[in-house]
This record gives structure tokens, C-alpha cells and sequence, in this order.
């Protein structure tokens, strides 16, 4: 829970607030940008909400943050703001929100599907969320991107005897995994889910490609507002950047107009354009 009395001092008066424990993970950014800002290693209060829909922005941010470092004065109606998530992006793609500790804030996502719902990556484990998920008809698989982000994944496959996926090589952060990939072929789980590896952030980190529109990039790829591009961490490269870059070109075989990352702004640009700027992306990474 925020504390008033470690306010951040970039913070402008009013209800909302960001406390000395946030570890700038971009989740309030993403959900409630035109409330908070970046300043140096932390998120702050830029601007208070001016209506009802900022405001309720604001609270699905305060419920996002992994680390309980927004709070507020006001009486804010956090039950009924509770039951916005998953949060529908687009046609049968959710971002689940309730951004886990455990994977630094990294965002998850559901799909809803007829031949079985997907959960990528984990959020908290939340009564409220575990109700939402099964009132859309549960989850069949759960894709883990890397080990980095896979939270509270066993209790989620446990509530809903879900089948998690992860490669082998990131196999020590869910043991229990059901489905075990190997190597570094593209593998299709089921009819247009298609499983990349790109190895690079980890030894093996995967992306997961839907219906040739949507991808899932974990910590590989996402969409820097600041530059306006498309971008990668090279300092939170874990194993190797040259294999990332080649992981990257990987991706130039296929077509995609969203980018839906762990970490990092989500984007959905038309294909052309989106393969412009991954070329774009690559030579950055091959001069850095």
C-alpha cells in the first residue's frame, strides 16, 4: 500500500500519488499516460486526472502496479474498477493487468478461443481475476515467454488444470511445465499459435505468433514512445546480444501489426510498416 509520507517529489498536488518503492516498470505509463510520468529511475503523478475516465484510468494503474506504489486520497471506487480486467485490446485479446513483482511488472495477456483460452505469461494470482478468467471459460494453455516472467503461472495451471509451455532451457523456473520445447524451430501448438524461439534476452526465450497478426514478444522486443520505434534492451540482455539480433531477423519471416511485450509499450502498426521498423531496429542493434 502507498505511503503519503514517501511521495516522490515530482508529484503534482491532488489525489494520486507514486511512493519511494516504484521500480519504474512502465505498467501506470502504459495504462494511465496522460496521469503519469517518467522522472529519472521512477514513475510520478504528472498530472491528476481531469475527468471521470482519467480518473478511472488512474485506478486500473493503481491496481496494476506490482509493487502497491500508487495510492490515493480519494474515495475511488477500486471494487467496480476491479472488475475492468482482462482488458479487451482487441477482438479475443486481453491484457490480464495486476502486473506481478515476481516478474518485475511484466504484462500478461489472455486469448479467448473457442478450442481453448491461452494465458501468456502471469499476473498475481487474485480471487477477482481467477473469477474473471473462469467466467470467460478458463485457461487450456499458458505460454511462458522466459523465466523471467513466468510469476505465479503453477497456480494458475493448477486452478484450471491448464498445460504450461516453456522451453527446455528455461525449464528450472516452472519444473512442473507440461509442454517442453526443444531446439530452435518455430513449432505450432495449435491451429495459428505459433511458437518462435528467440533466444538472446535468455537462452530460451520464445515469442508466440497468433492468427499472423498478433505477437507476443516478452522481454525481446517492444515499442519505445519515447524514440517513436520499435526497440530491445540490450542492458537487460541476459545471454547474448548477437544471438537477439539474429532472433530479430528471425521475425522478418513473418507478418505481424501488433507487438504485445512484457515489458515496454505495446503498438500496432500495418505489416509493411511494422517490418520497416524491425529492419529499422536490427541495424540500431548491429551498430550498438
Amino acid at each position: 500500500m502507498a505511503n503519503i509520507q514517501k511521495q516522490v517529489s515530482e508529484n503534482v498536488a491532488g489525489d494520486f500519488f507514486v511512493d519511494s518503492t516504484c521500480i519504474n516498470c512502465d505498467t501506470c505509463r502504459q495504462l494511465a499516460p496522460a496521469t503519469f510520468g517518467e522522472a529519472r529511475n521512477y514513475a510520478y503523478v504528472r498530472q491528476q486526472p481531469r475527468d471521470e475516465a482519467e480518473r478511472r484510468l488512474a485506478v486500473r494503474a493503481l491496481l496494476s502496479c506490482p509493487t502497491g506504489s500508487i495510492g490515493s486520497l480519494g474515495k475511488e471506487a477500486i471494487s467496480e474498477v476491479m472488475g475492468d480486467f482482462p482488458l479487451a485490446i482487441e477482438d479475443e485479446v486481453y491484457y490480464c493487468g495486476f502486473a506481478s513483482p515476481k516478474s518485475f511488472g511484466g504484462s500478461s495477456y489472455f486469448i479467448r478461443h473457442p478450442e481453448g483460452n491461452w494465458l501468456i505469461d502471469s499476473p498475481k494470482y487474485l480471487p477477482k481475476l481467477v473469477h474473471a478468467i473462469e467466467s470467460m471459460g478458463g485457461i487450456r494453455y499458458i505460454f511462458l515467454t522466459h523465466r523471467d516472467d513466468v510469476a505465479e503461472a503453477d497456480r494458475y495451471a493448477a486452478r484450471f488444470d491448464s498445460e504450461r509451455i516453456i522451453h527446455r532451457a528455461e525449464l528450472s523456473a516452472q519444473p512442473g511445465a507440461e509442454i517442453i520445447l526443444e531446439g530452435d524451430e518455430a513449432a505450432e501448438i495449435a491451429p495459428n499459435f505459433l511458437v518462435i524461439p528467440t533466444p538472446g534476452h535468455t537462452r530460451g526465450h520464445l515469442v508466440l505468433l497468433h492468427h499472423n497478426r498478433y505477437l507476443f514478444t516478452g522481454d525481446h522486443l517492444w515499442w519505445s514512445r519515447r524514440r517513436e520505434r520499435l526497440g530491445a534492451y540490450r542492458r537487460f540482455c541476459w545471454y547474448s546480444w548477437p544471438e537477439q539480433i539474429e532472433s530479430m531477423k528471425t521475425l522478418l519471416d513473418y507478418s505481424f501489426e501488433w507487438v504485445l511485450p512484457g515489458h515496454g509499450q505495446r503498438i500496432q502498426l500495418p505489416p509493411n510498416v511494422m517490418h520497416e521498423n524491425l529492419n529499422l531496429l536490427i541495424s540500431h542493434m548491429e551498430k550498438s
